[in-house]
């Protein structure tokens, strides 16, 4: 028998979902789950267009830099937490097994830190600078003021 159709099904690699009816099914539950409970029929559709990962798939996706990694990896503000860095340098994971590229990458890493820290102490100087400056103009603008209110207060008691 020859397979000569260009359904999906025809070519005898069904998708994971299965024929038709349980694809039915499954829209038919996605649609009652938005009546009922957004969030996971929402959650439901992220993971169907994905392809159905399990939980460790989808830390792979993370890690190759899709859209679910951009996610994953951007939820904490400043990228890997301090217990994901002590799990990767006791279980060696960050290592390439090539002693001089980790040494080289290792500096690397320090230096750029070294220079991310360098760069957030002239933005706190910065911002004192631009604050202070506001200061100065907020007690010239009040002593301004007092000079006028002085002189319209003298003017008025004479």
């Amino acid at each position: 028998m020859s397979l000569s159709s260009t359904s999906p099904w025809a070519s005898g690699k069904t998708c994971r979902s299965g024929p038709f009816p349980k694809r039915s099914f499954e829209i038919g539950a996605i649609v009652v789950g938005f009546l009922y409970w957004w969030p996971a029929a929402l959650a439901y559709v992220a993971w169907k267009i994905a392809g159905y990962p399990a939980l460790g798939e989808l830390r792979g996706l993370a890690s190759r830099g899709s859209a679910w990694g951009s996610a994953w990896n951007t939820a904490g503000t400043t990228g890997r937490s301090r217990f994901a860095a002590a799990y990767e340098a006791a279980n060696g994971v960050g290592t390439t097994g090539n002693r001089a590229f980790d040494e080289y990458r290792k500096a690397e890493l320090d230096r750029l830190d070294a220079q991310r820290r360098a760069l957030a102490e002239e933005s706190r100087a910065f911002s004192e600078y631009v604050e202070g400056l506001k200061r100065a103009k907020d007690r010239e603008e009040f002593d301004a003021y007092m000079a006028q209110k002085r002189a319209a207060d003298s003017t008025r008691s004479v």
